[in-house]
């Protein structure tokens, strides 16, 4: 497949996130009691129309992949001048905007695979080799209810990234461009900042979270590896990550009682 990126600014520059996988390819996953719309519509998705161009007299630079290395070559002709194609193989886009948010309105934080927007399945049903995850701008109307992301383990491998805005379970410290990186059985959840800001409101009315924010995680069945360049030479890897739980305080007390509906 050969396609092209044009980056619209000034600047020139674009930077984003990649995931890539080997196994089977991406597809919408099932809405089971959802029904026939909801989540990632595929009206939403854009695909190339017919086009090409005739360019020549200047020098392309066509990249490639294989088996896991990048490979470059030079030509003088437009890369996109074929007239017509068949086939059924083709990039597409989709703006994360247009995706249809389902939450709870009762109780219970969900779990976030209700906002899966692709997912590539193994051949075990139920099990993803990746699934991609966001967490747009949407409305919190649970009662007698943590809201943000309770704690727990996964039984997968969570890479979460930042696009915009700020994470509603770590407002501090976790800017767009950035990452993180919980492996299979590993313990998290929000930080204490968000733990106390979220027990201490008793009224709970609906509030509009994550405005201005689109965050998104890479969920996958396989561990993952931090190369050493991330780990060891790119100097943004944050030592003091896990401190960010260090002022939780217990609010446990027996005497509780829930009241009475």
């Amino acid at each position: 497949m050969r396609f092209s990126v044009d980056v619209v600014g000034d600047s020139g520059e674009s930077r984003g996130y990649v995931l890539e996988t080997y196994d089977a390819h991406f597809r919408l996953p099932d809405l089971g009691p959802i029904g026939a719309n909801g989540l990632a519509n595929p009206r939403d998705f854009k695909a190339p129309v017919a086009s090409y161009e005739d360019r020549d007299g200047a020098e392309f630079l066509i990249a490639a992949k294989y088996q896991g290395a990048l490979f470059s070559v030079k030509q003088s002709h437009y890369p996109f001048d074929v007239v017509a194609w068949h086939g059924n193989y083709y990039p597409y886009k989709y703006h994360l905007g247009d995706f249809m948010a389902v939450n709870s309105v009762v109780y219970d934080h969900a779990d976030p695979s209700i906002f899966t927007v692709l997912t590539c399945q193994s051949v075990r049903p139920g099990v993803a080799i990746a699934d991609f995850v966001i967490f747009p701008p949407r409305w919190a109307v649970t009662e007698n209810t943590f809201r943000p992301p309770y704690y727990h383990r996964n039984c997968m491998s969570e890479f979460m990234g930042l696009i915009a805005g700020t994470y509603e379970a770590k407002e501090s410290g976790f800017s767009p461009g950035g990452a993180t990186l919980h492996s299979i059985m590993t313990p998290h959840g929000p930080d204490a900042e968000c733990f106390e800001k979220s027990t201490a409101d008793a009224n709970q009315k609906p509030e509009k979270i994550a405005q201005g924010t689109m965050a998104f995680m890479f969920e996958s069945c396989l561990s993952l590896a931090v190369t050493p360049w991330a780990l060891q030479q790119c100097g943004k890897v944050d030592g003091d990550y896990n401190k960010c739980w260090a002022n939780l305080r217990k609010h446990f007390d027996p005497n509780w009682k829930p009241k009475q509906i």
